[in-house]
């Protein structure tokens, strides 16, 4: 009978597990059509998921039908809805409502992952977000039309609640679309507004001074130590009782690993994400490997594991979907390691800052710092188009040049 690898997700890391699962089959001159490579999501498009803070993020998609179908990956359309480890099946929704089960032999989940929303009064009425690319599209939809409302300080103000990597990208690139809308002479207002006494508190205090530099030269305002309370149509009201007035309120933070990782039986972190073995399979789950934003895996010996970041699931997607391969065929799976880390923070019309290593020191800053991120935003991060070049860089040893 005829063995099917499963993969669910169509992000970086489902992506790059496909074609990963596809090379090594291919390599091992398995006999075609002894084993399915099927990947399950609801649209046959790679969202440029890391660009969305840009404008325009309607034409951030790479259509995948064509690679799919060159490759030998049968794509199938809808959503897994649960997954039943014990009997190695799940139950998929299709785009119209029907609903079937599929069987697999090893399953890959590359679910993703999806902004945190907590129940705060107004958020999921009235707040923005660029989590989604639909999400995406709303918001650049609405910032258009900020030109069709009577002029006021809060038509021309933007709200970012988080100030975390995802807020100060969006804050940094809000006063150029804004000016671009409404006038270049527009006097604007972007007001970042986070709970933590710092901003980007996650990114430690290495590219900290570059980010406030980069915060003031642009007049992004910063609410530090100041929690969002409730959000109305009008602006919001912080846990201290202060009231800002504003049109446009976008919300940033946090993540969560995707709901279907509870379906697994297995420990997971405080993000959802399930903790991985070095060869991303899940323990005690016999066939199930997981990757990208769904799993938390060591990526070295000293102690440092993977964020929720296209730059950890390019190659989490390369490794478990070659491993998924490997094991279903009977051969030795490889350790997970991506010791080499940057961080490249667009910091939208003053440049960009890049840091080396996990105590993020200063690489590159300004236009220099810049370039390299317009590189990976237009180049790195998208798949080749040809499929043979595909199959190539679904290596794990693949590298990737900046």
């Amino acid at each position: 009978m005829k063995k099917r690898i499963l993969i669910i997700g169509a992000g970086f890391a489902g992506v790059w597990s496909a074609l990963a699962a596809a090379r090594r089959i291919k390599l091992e001159g398995s006999p075609e059509g002894a084993i399915e490579i099927a990947l399950v999501a609801p649209e046959p498009v790679l969202t440029m998921r890391p660009r969305l803070y840009e404008a325009e993020p309607a034409t951030m998609a790479v259509p995948l039908q064509k690679l799919f179908d060159d490759t030998k990956v049968r794509y199938i359309q809808g959503k897994v809805e649960t997954i039943h480890t014990e009997a190695g099946e799940v139950d998929i929704v299709a785009a119209d409502g029907e609903r079937s089960t599929m069987r697999y032999d090893r399953l890959v989940l590359a679910a993703g992952s999806n902004l945190f929303r907590p129940d705060i009064p107004g958020l999921r009425e009235h707040a923005f977000s660029i989590d989604q690319r639909n999400e995406a599209v709303s918001l650049d939809e609405h910032l258009r039309q900020l030109a069709k409302q009577p002029a006021s300080p809060a038509r021309n103000t933007v709200i970012v609640a988080g100030g975390g990597f995802t807020g100060i990208e969006v804050a940094t690139e809000l006063p150029g679309r804004l000016r671009t809308v409404l006038g270049q002479d527009a006097d604007v207002k972007v007001i970042i507004v986070e709970r933590a006494d710092e901003i980007g508190p996650d990114l430690g205090p290495g590219p900290r001074p570059v980010i406030s530099q980069a915060l003031a030269e642009l007049g992004v305002e910063c609410r530090l130590g100041s929690a969002v309370a409730r959000i109305d149509a009008n602006g919001i009201t912080t846990a201290a009782g202060e009231r800002l007035e504003a049109a446009t309120v976008i919300w940033t933070a946090g993540v969560r690993a995707s709901a279907l990782t509870a379906q697994i039986p297995a420990s997971r972190d405080a993000l959802g994400r399930l903790q991985v073995g070095q060869d991303l399979k899940v323990p005690a789950v016999p066939g199930v490997f997981a990757t990208g934003d769904a799993a938390v895996a060591a990526t070295d010996d000293e102690g440092n594991h993977t964020l929720m970041s296209c730059q950890h699931a390019l190659y989490l997607g390369r490794f478990a979907g070659d491993n998924s391969a490997a094991d279903l065929l009977g051969l030795p799976t490889r350790s997970y390691r991506q010791p080499f880390y940057v961080t490249c923070l667009d910091l939208g019309g003053w440049g960009a800052v890049v840091t080396k290593g996990w105590e993020r020191d200063i690489w590159l800053k300004g236009d220099e710092a810049k370039a390299m991120k317009i590189a990976i935003n237009s180049r790195v991060i998208y798949p080749p188009a040809d499929s043979d070049e595909a199959l190539a860089a679904a290596d794990p040893d693949f590298e990737l040049v900046l």
